[in-house]
């Protein structure tokens, strides 16, 4: 179970709740060709990001297994939001959970990706206990790979042609860190 205490800080972010005035920002990235690209739906419409903002909104805490939460991720100093983590509860027998991440790209390489999942991968295993947390991503999305290197994640998969993604077989990699690698990284 994960309530997060909003909002939570970090050096130069905010993670907060998603609210109806984010619809614009949100909608400029999850509309662009070069964020879906990666992602298992295509450039979403004005109408598909005010559902899935909906979504966002109402699911600010993680209750049961199955649940997840995206955390807005907004900038200190201008307030402007420059992306999203999110976290899903995969298994309360297992322990393990699903880290996720989507930035805007006009703020991609300020570290502040990286920044945020570090607080998101504290609260997983220091708030929530989880045991294990992974994290997928498209084998040609090498950012993603080298952010999930970057937090301390090992890549434990590459799955060949495992998924149909927008009519294309698709290569998955898969990342993994456990709670006991989190407190020896920490």
């Amino acid at each position: 179970m994960l309530k997060p205490d909003y909002p939570i800080r970090t050096a130069r972010l905010v993670l907060r709740e998603f609210t109806e005035s984010d619809i614009d920002t949100l909608h400029a990235y999850h509309s662009l060709p070069e964020v879906a690209r990666f992602l298992l739906w295509e450039a979403r419409t004005r109408e598909e990001s005010e559902r899935s903002l909906k979504y966002r909104i109402e699911h600010p805490t993680i209750e049961k297994e199955g649940d997840g939460v995206v955390f807005a991720v907004e900038h200190q100093e201008t307030g402007e939001l420059v992306g999203e983590v999110n976290l899903r509860w995969l298994s309360a027998e297992h322990g393990s959970g699903e880290l996720g991440f989507i930035f805007d790209p006009r703020h991609h390489g300020h570290g502040y990706a990286r920044e945020a999942a570090v607080e998101v991968l504290r609260m997983a295993f220091e708030q929530m206990g989880l045991h294990r947390v992974i994290g997928r991503a498209a084998a040609v999305n090498t950012a993603s790979g080298k952010l999930m290197e970057r937090l301390g994640m090992r890549k434990e998969a590459h799955f060949v042609k495992n998924e149909i993604v927008k009519g294309e077989w698709t290569d998955e990699v898969v990342y993994a860190m456990l709670a006991e690698e989190w407190a020896a990284r920490s």
